[in-house]
């Protein structure tokens, strides 16, 4: 794998983590809206903080990804029954 697909590889892992990251630990508003009851966005979140959960769990599981693409652990190159 070279440096690009290396990069694309690693956004894509980032991205997804953080759509699985950003509802922990999410509460809504209390005060809802006296007409409609929305309540918005949620109440104290902190984006740093799962940013950085997100850069500490994408890492481990990209470092999983190139192990298995490396020592082709993982490979569509043969095929899948291919021994």
């Amino acid at each position: 794998m070279n440096w690009a697909s290396g990069l694309v590889l690693y956004i894509m892992i980032w991205m997804l983590t953080l759509f699985a990251v950003l509802p922990i630990g999410a509460r809504p508003n209390a005060d809802a809206d006296a007409v409609t009851g929305w309540r918005g966005a949620p109440a104290g979140i902190s984006m740093w903080k799962k940013a950085g959960i997100t850069t500490i769990v994408a890492t481990v599981l990209f470092g999983i990804a190139l192990y298995l693409i490396a020592y082709d652990v993982l490979s569509f190159r043969h095929g899948i029954l291919a021994g």
